[in-house]
């Protein structure tokens, strides 16, 4: 504040030995004016200009101290996430670990299971293949008797005379009449 009453002495002194007058001096002329702009500044705003400054940077510090505390909650959240993602990594780690087990029993089950159906059905096949084959065999014999008989009859009706039927009818009488 005492340089600016010093300037403001030397400017008022120097108008009165020079006059009244314009001076055309730039550079002069303007740190005069921010010499008594400063001066009414820090007269008048000192007070002002200090209590906006104090408020501010209490805002400025109490934005800090929040910012701070987001940034410790944010830590905080994130490491219990982290956990959580780890937890359930492990969790899906033992999970795929028991399906593969799984998947490993049921394909070993399931390959049993066809194996004892692939030999029920070899056995059923081959036992169905017995009874046919007794099967043709027993129609084989039948057809064969049946076709025996009809020959045997066919050649007995057109080689037998009526004279050796005759024989052959009291033959047969006479060998059931004498066991008798």
């Amino acid at each position: 504040m005492g340089t600016f009453i010093v300037l403001a002495v030397e400017a008022v002194a120097e108008a009165e030995e020079s006059g009244f007058g314009l001076n055309f001096d730039i550079l002069e002329t303007n740190i005069i004016n921010l010499a008594i702009i400063i001066g009414v500044l820090i007269y008048f705003g000192r007070g002002f200009l200090g209590k906006t400054l104090a408020d501010r940077q209490a805002r400025i510090a109490e934005s800090i101290q929040e910012a701070e505390q987001r940034k410790k909650e944010a830590a905080s959240a994130l490491a219990e996430e982290q956990q959580k993602l780890a937890q359930a990594q492990t969790e899906a780690s033992r999970i795929l670990a028991e399906a593969e087990e799984r998947s490993k029993a049921v394909r070993e089950a399931v390959l049993a299971q066809a194996q004892e159906d692939i030999e029920r059905m070899k056995a059923a096949a081959a036992q169905d293949l017995s009874s046919q084959q007794d099967r043709v065999m027993n129609e084989l014999r039948q057809r064969i008797a049946t076709l025996a008989l009809e020959r045997v009859e066919g050649q007995l009706k057109s080689g037998l005379s009526e004279s050796t039927q005759q024989q052959l009818i009291d033959r047969s009488i006479a060998s059931i009449g004498g066991h008798s």
